[in-house]
């Protein structure tokens, strides 16, 4: 965040878009990332962006405005200990913020609660809305105790809804009976950030992290938790170690509440406990892409996703990725041309494919490497997300879309 944002009377501006999110940065989180990336493609394309972010490091219903280098105005507000009251309160402001700037759209990132909540404004004052479905938002709330009726209610009243995946946007057509205006946006990898390196570069790199030049080293980025398949990731190291030293090195952070489990494994196998490397959140995404280029492998075992960043990231980088099939994954990694894929039943084996895919020659692993490179470069760039952003936003301010 650059300087504190005073308000002025509002600009006449054809085009003004208000964004609610749960996440935003500073926070932390694939949400948090991929709504500052699409709120920075939509202010490119010439609209006035504002983003009303929940979070938990202001005091409750407190507001802090601040304008960001790309040109985005945050609203960061105050979580309650409870929703409705956070949603009560950001109601007052939201009223508050559309008499001031008379938004054109609203746009709720992820669909419960930013997507739910985006709707109800819209609604309220008459003007379209687009929710964006990322992840296992779909999964979470469709079954017990999730909020299947907050879900349909969601997606059944946004003029366009917008999924990360293909896998996605099938999930909510079957909700519906009526065909929903429904349309794919991926993600998408900075290129510029994700590079190949020499391994030369990295040596001082891995030398910090304890990384010994005869380990294989296993990566996984991001948040480790129990959905992107943390019990399957630890007994892939456990047989790997079995046969060949190894590492596990979280490029991010383990949940809290899955530390349990870490320290359970650590008990049970205690040849392993050293094997594991947590780097901590890193600001830059540069320095992610340096530790994604110490991985012999990047592993992606989720049990559910939509479409990870750290796939892409990682074949970007020219990494070997062996992933589940959940999801989106399969929209990105084609299996033995540009990554591996596990079937997310079949888990249980993720060891024995790490194993099968480091004994495959070099240059067939060159091949792999250098095809996903060049494949999610083609197909998952800033270009591409534009001209689909383009195209959804003109379906939204067609006259007399409501």
């Amino acid at each position: 965040m650059a300087k504190v944002h005073h308000y002025t009377q509002a600009e006449v501006m054809t085009n003004r878009l208000l964004m609610i999110v749960e996440r935003f940065p500073p926070d932390l989180g694939g949400v948090a990332r991929s709504a500052s990336r699409t709120a920075a493609a939509i202010r490119r394309l010439g609209w006035e962006v504002h983003v009303l972010a929940w979070t938990r490091t202001l005091e409750p219903g407190a507001l802090n405005v601040v304008e960001t280098e790309d040109g985005l105005i945050v609203h960061q507000v105050g979580l309650f200990s409870n929703w409705d009251f956070s949603m009560q309160h950001s109601y007052n402001l939201v009223e508050w913020l559309q008499e001031r700037h008379q938004f054109s759209v609203v746009w709720g990132h992820y669909l419960y609660p930013a997507g739910y909540f985006a709707v109800q404004c819209a609604r309220l004052f008459q003007i379209p809305s687009t929710v964006s479905a990322r992840g296992n938002d779909v999964d979470r709330l469709m079954f017990p105790p999730g909020d299947f009726a907050r879900l349909l209610w969601t997606v059944e009243n946004a003029n366009i809804v917008s999924c990360v995946s293909a896998d996605l946007s099938r999930k909510i057509e079957l909700l519906l009976s009526d065909k929903a205006a429904l349309t794919v946006l991926p993600n998408v990898v900075d290129a510029e950030a994700f590079l190949p390196a020499e391994k030369e570069e990295l040596s001082s790199l891995r030398q910090d992290l304890g990384l010994m030049a005869e380990d294989v080293t296993l990566g996984f980025c991001g948040e480790l938790r129990h959905k992107k398949g943390l019990p399957f990731l630890l007994t892939a190291l456990r047989d790997v170690i079995a046969v060949r030293p190894a590492k596990l090195l979280v490029i991010g952070e383990i949940r809290a509440r899955e530390q349990a489990h870490l320290t359970t494994f650590a008990a049970r196998y205690p040849e392993c406990a050293d094997a594991i490397r947590v780097t901590g959140h890193m600001d830059s995404i540069r320095d992610v892409g340096r530790h994604l280029q110490l991985c012999d492998v990047v592993l992606q075992p989720s049990v559910w996703d939509g479409m990870p960043n750290a796939v892409l990231e990682a074949m970007s980088c020219g990494s070997l990725v062996i992933a589940s099939d959940a999801g989106g994954i399969p929209e990105a990694v084609i299996h033995g041309e540009t990554g591996f894929l596990v079937p997310r039943v079949q888990l249980n084996h993720l060891g024995t494919a790490i194993l099968e895919v480091l004994g495959l020659p070099e240059d067939e692993k060159d091949r792999i490497r250098n095809g996903a490179a060049a494949d999610v470069r083609e197909r998952f760039n800033a270009e591409a997300e534009a001209t689909r952003l383009q195209q959804l936003l003109d379906q939204l301010t067609e006259p007399g879309l409501r």
